[in-house]
């Protein structure tokens, strides 16, 4: 089988183990389904922005051309730092996008990647943005009404907790598991005394009704050392298909992050 098309973030669905599938031109690959197979991931020389479709020779922020990437909302410094939104000021890129994005219901949440993180999402976002990043056990904590205060709390958190993951430890499948709901009644009271009047006023505590996700990926072997393969540097990878986590395809020699090259086109064959 071959396939042909422009790589994006691999959807996924929540399951036992996960579900992934890639999309090129129209056609969809049930990676889950092919663990165990050999696959030929080749490189086709070419990157087109995933906003605009325009052909670029660089991508930026996982896709796009570099005027989409100075232009748009979704690229600018408040996605990756909430905290600085900067929507009140009136200075938003895309006041509309804005708010179908960032004025709307976030969650901020616990996951266990390579350890215990605190992080956000957007309340559509669950279960999605734990799988993305490799989580086996998440849980939502506190729900918020936009983005902004989301990035507060969360920067609060950050004195207890990381929100960064081990992506070589999480490849590797290192973790201990954690009773989330225990972490959040150890590290609140610290964290609640250091919030102001409107985030409280603001917030729903939510830890304690919802339920402790525990996810599995789909895995024959994990890797003791990681290698990652480049497509700019080597445009063609063929070896057998491993396991599947986060956005990372993971086989016997190496590993790729599929979001990273989101907008190249390549082309696809299960051997």
């Amino acid at each position: 089988m071959k396939f042909e098309g422009a790589l994006h973030k691999m959807q996924v669905s929540l399951a036992d183990p996960v579900h992934y599938q890639l999309n090129l031109a129209g056609s969809t690959v049930e990676l889950h389904e092919h663990l165990g197979k050999r696959l030929r991931l080749t490189s086709l020389q070419a990157i087109h922005c995933i906003h605009c479709g325009r052909k670029t020779s660089k991508s930026f922020s996982q896709g796009y051309c570099y005027p989409c990437f100075r232009s748009l909302a979704q690229c600018d410094i408040c996605i990756v730092s909430p905290e600085k939104c900067h929507y009140d000021q009136g200075t938003c890129r895309e006041p509309e996008w804005g708010e179908d994005h960032c004025l709307q219901d976030h969650y901020i949440y616990l996951s266990n990647t390579s350890g215990v993180k605190v992080g956000i999402t957007r309340h559509t976002q669950l279960p999605t943005r734990w799988i993305d990043q490799g989580a086996v056990q998440a849980l939502a904590i506190l729900k918020v009404s936009k983005r902004y205060y989301s990035g507060l709390i969360e920067t609060v958190f950050k004195q207890f907790l990381n929100d960064k993951t081990n992506w070589r430890s999480m490849l590797k499948n290192h973790y201990s598991e954690v009773d989330l709901l225990a972490v959040f009644q150890d590290v609140w009271p610290q964290v609640k005394e250091q919030l102001n009047a409107e985030l409280l006023d603001d917030l729903t505590v939510i830890a304690e009704t919802e339920t402790q996700q525990e996810i599995s990926f789909p895995a024959l072997k994990y890797p003791e050392k990681i290698t990652s393969f480049n497509l700019d540097k080597n445009p063609v990878i063929e070896d057998t298909l491993m396991a599947i986590k986060g956005q990372y395809l993971i086989f016997e020699q190496g590993v790729i992050n599929i979001r990273k090259y989101a907008g190249y086109e390549v082309s696809l064959e299960i051997l």
